[in-house]
């Protein structure tokens, strides 16, 4: 029983000193911004120093592609901004979201800018760190799992393989400027992985250019729709066989794109144990062991 005492005293000490701790830190905040990565789609995909960090959040600017289940680890009392941006929809231009972040932070606010998958993966973080960096407001980047890493995982589909994939090229199907183009000629290498981002719209003419540029037409291909969600979809055919009007007319977005003979080693992942829930069992009432 002493001993029982002694740890459930040194315990209370322990939570004391954190709470201690905790409000100094708050007493003497200045200005500052956190860019979380959020993961992809499952929640749960977001990591231990993202979620500690959450709680001392007073501003959480959100994207759209950040999980709506992630709003119950935000702090009660957390002003929540919305800045979602998708393809032909832009709740707020970038430069509006970067202006935002120095505001917030200028008010001596601990500011979260949750951005989906990575920050640094296709997330604009130099357009929003610039703008923090000239501003001179002190910043930090807390990583996420990517979408290519989460969609390989949640599908099978490993993104390199000692028989047939050296590299991974993670690609934008989208550019800032629509005249550009991406280094095709580069891309059709041999032994090695393509990850096209945000390229729902855009299969026929990646396809296209591809086999145009010297990939083979019997190259794998497969297209992950909502990728880590419960409503995951995958496609999986060749270059020269994907029909996308047909094969793709159920998919909604987001999506990636893997293309490479890394396609043809997936094997079936049991999805039904990375459920929140797998692990809980049926409660029973409690009985005496005699």
């Amino acid at each position: 029983m002493n001993v029982h005492n002694e740890l459930l005293n040194k315990v209370k000490l322990a939570a004391s000193h954190t709470q201690t701790k905790r409000l100094n830190i708050q007493g003497c905040k200045k200005g500052q911004v956190y860019l979380i990565g959020a993961g992809s789609g499952d929640p749960e995909l977001l990591t231990m120093k993202a979620h500690r960090i959450l709680q001392h959040a007073d501003v959480i600017l959100v994207d759209c592609l950040v999980s709506s289940e992630l709003q119950q680890y935000f702090p009660s009392n957390v002003e929540v901004i919305f800045v979602g941006k998708r393809q032909g929809c832009h709740s707020m231009p970038q430069a509006s979201i970067s202006r935002l972040l120095v505001e917030k932070a200028q008010e001596n606010k601990i500011v979260v800018r949750l951005k989906g998958g990575d920050p640094s993966i296709f997330g604009r973080l130099s357009e929003e760190t610039n703008a923090l960096a000239e501003h001179h407001i002190p910043f930090a980047i807390v990583p996420g799992v990517t979408a290519a890493s989460a969609c390989s995982a949640y599908t099978g589909i490993p993104l390199t393989d000692r028989t047939c994939s050296q590299s991974v090229q993670f690609v934008t199907a989208h550019f800032k400027d629509e005249q550009q183009q991406a280094n095709w000629s580069q891309l059709v290498a041999a032994k090695q992985t393509l990850v096209f981002y945000m390229g729902l719209t855009r299969v026929d003419s990646i396809v296209k250019q591809l086999i145009e540029h010297g990939m083979k037409p019997n190259t794998p291909i497969a297209i992950v729709d909502k990728g880590t969600l419960a409503e995951q979809k995958i496609c999986c055919q060749t270059l020269a066989k994907i029909n996308v009007e047909h094969a793709l007319k159920d998919f909604t977005g987001p999506a990636l794109v893997i293309i490479g003979d890394v396609v043809n080693q997936r094997k079936d992942v049991n999805l039904a144990m990375l459920k929140a829930d797998y692990f809980v069992k049926e409660r029973v009432p409690w009985q005496l062991p005699f």
